[in-house]
């Protein structure tokens, strides 16, 4: 499945012209050698661009249309017009040692093949270049010692003449075209992607933008062991998918992992999304909506509050297709290979009216320092790790788990909501809007927690135990900060967790701390202590009896109601 809508994308992209035909690939090139006719080396044209990273400008490789490259792992295995120096060369950055000159002699055999009868200008230089230089004088090249660390660094290099580029020119595009004609039939078999008879493809091209995996690049589909093989099926004849669909899925996957805009990071797990008809608008609002910018707020909620309404969406003039097909594929490293975390399919409409359930559930009275009003996935999964650690990923696979459960509607992963706890622990219940949030939509959707706006906000009308009693020790909070002005350590820091899990056990002690904190606050201000008595009567009338024990769902609900109740008291200083 994943691989069919990889290969119906890429048709897509090849009808609007933003991937290349099978034979020929994107890649980055930072530097042309540039060639006299008679093949010697008159100079090095830099290919980079200027490219934003933040605040600054920096020179980045830029893209050319050149032929299939292969896919490499240990061994010797030369590109045609495009590759590394020690290819192009024989040079890396230590010199011309003998794995150097393999990979040189490797290029200079390809390449007089392919260019045997060819005799336009073009590549008759090229094949006078590889007849004539001599890498183990290279380093002595006055051209080459300019910028020799730049060009030894694993960038890859095309030739040129001047202005013209070799990969253009029609002559040479010819004879490799023939050499893809003439290369060694394949085994013949029934493509999985596709269903036709056709040459299956013993190795696949490698994926590169995968964050964590090889810069080289790794294989989605590969075998390289005996124990991963049967019947007798070598490499990727294990899983039979011919010459066409594996350049194609390898070609659009990476167009989509090159498009910085319409990918992101969760952890470990690399996410690109894209639309069936290759509409990028789509990509734009599927980023908006899971990963909402401070900036775009109001543009998210114009867009679920027409979908609430059952209104076109309408953005910038152009009206989307809620029928839309939509795709999401989270990718991460596993060694020289990636790994699927996960895969989703469904119509872009579905999508966001998913993605709109999710935040209704995580709806939350917040801070009045929080401009968000819609915390994205990144911001959730961020308040499950210690946030004064070096390394702030999130457990392995929880991103992807977390994702999928938005996305599909279904109920959040347990990790979720244990690690929020965790958190809470750790910090003697400091509870961030994230963290409250992230326990409320896990209540309501994997433990039926009362909907609606009833745990928006402090809900007083409610009479659920664990709910009450956050409240109550919220409120002999306030009554320590009364009492004592300016304390640094709260009961919150001392009794919070044990108050949490264990009631009975701790409230009766929290009572008698209360009561020599009241006889302060009377001596100082008669009404804030009838104030405070009044709230303790009311809350306390609401429960029998201090629980012995909370189960973690119940201790969830306490949290809700701690976090409810401090908001209010934050909300009448502002008032006051």
């Amino acid at each position: 499945m994943i691989l069919q809508a990889l290969v119906d994308y890429y048709e897509t992209l090849l009808a609007n012209n933003k991937v290349a035909k099978q034979g020929w690939c994107q890649a980055k090139t930072a530097f042309a050698l540039n060639l006299n006719i008679d093949g010697s080396l008159k100079g090095i044209l830099t290919l980079k661009e200027e490219e934003e990273r933040g605040k600054k400008k920096i020179l980045v490789p830029s893209y050319r249309n050149v032929p299939q490259m292969v896919a490499r792992s240990s061994g010797v295995s030369a590109n045609f017009l495009c590759d590394n120096s020690k290819y192009m060369l024989g040079v890396d950055a230590e010199g011309s040692g003998k794995r150097v000159q393999e990979c040189f002699e490797a290029a200079r055999e390809k390449h007089l093949k392919i260019l045997e009868f060819s005799n336009s200008p073009m590549a008759m230089a090229i094949k006078e270049f590889f007849r004539t230089w001599i890498p183990e004088e290279a380093i002595k090249n006055d051209k080459l010692q300019e910028i020799w660390e730049e060009i030894t660094d694993g960038s890859n290099l095309i030739f040129t003449m001047d202005t013209n580029e070799a990969q253009n020119d029609e002559e040479i595009r010819i004879a490799w075209q023939n050499f893809l004609d003439q290369e060694e039939e394949s085994k013949k078999g029934i493509c999985l992607v596709t269903g036709k008879e056709g040459e299956i493809a013993r190795i696949h091209s490698t994926i590169k933008g995968v964050q964590g995996a090889q810069s080289s690049g790794a294989a989605l589909v590969s075998f390289n062991a005996p124990a991963f093989e049967s019947y007798e099926k070598e490499q990727s004849y294990n899983a039979p998918v011919g010459k066409y669909a594996a350049f194609a899925y390898t070609t659009a996957l990476n167009y989509l992992l090159a498009q910085k805009d319409y990918k992101f990071q969760f952890g470990d797990t690399t996410v690109v999304y894209w639309a069936e008809d290759g509409e990028e608008i789509y990509q734009d609002v599927f980023e908006w909506s899971i990963e909402p910018p401070k900036d775009n707020q109001e543009t998210i909620k114009s867009i679920f509050q027409n979908l609430k309404k059952q209104r076109a969406i309408d953005l910038d003039g152009i009206e989307l297709n809620v029928n839309q097909r939509f795709y999401i594929l989270g990718l991460a490293p596993n060694a020289a290979r990636l790994s699927v975390s996960f895969f989703y399919e469904n119509s872009f409409g579905n999508i966001l009216k998913n993605i709109q359930k999710h935040y209704y559930r995580m709806e939350m009275v917040r801070p009045s320092w929080e401009e968000r009003e819609y915390l994205g996935v990144r911001g959730m999964l961020y308040e499950t790790v210690n946030q004064n650690s070096k390394d702030k990923k999130p457990i392995p696979n929880l991103p992807g788990a977390v994702l999928k459960a938005i996305l599909g509607n279904t109920k959040y992963p347990e990790n979720l909501y244990s690690n929020s706890m965790i958190r809470i622990r750790a910090e003697q219940g400091r509870i961030t809007w994230g963290r409250a949030s992230i326990v409320k939509a896990y209540l309501i959707q994997n433990h039926h927690l009362q909907k609606g706006e009833m745990f928006v906000k402090l809900n007083e009308e409610t009479n659920n135990t664990p709910y009450v009693l956050g409240r109550i020790f919220a409120v002999l909070e306030s009554i320590q900060e009364e009492a004592n002005p300016g304390i640094n350590t709260t009961i919150r820091d001392k009794y919070f967790n044990s108050a949490c899990a264990n009631p009975a056990s701790v409230f009766p002690i929290l009572i008698k701390l209360k009561n020599s904190h009241i006889r302060k606050i009377e001596r100082q201000t008669e009404w804030k202590k009838k104030y405070f008595e009044k709230s303790l009567t009311e809350l306390t009338g609401k429960i029998i009896e201090f629980p012995k024990s909370l189960t973690l769902e119940e201790q969830g609900q306490f949290i809700l109601g701690y976090y409810h109740q401090v908001q209010k008291r934050y909300e009448k200083r502002e008032e006051e």
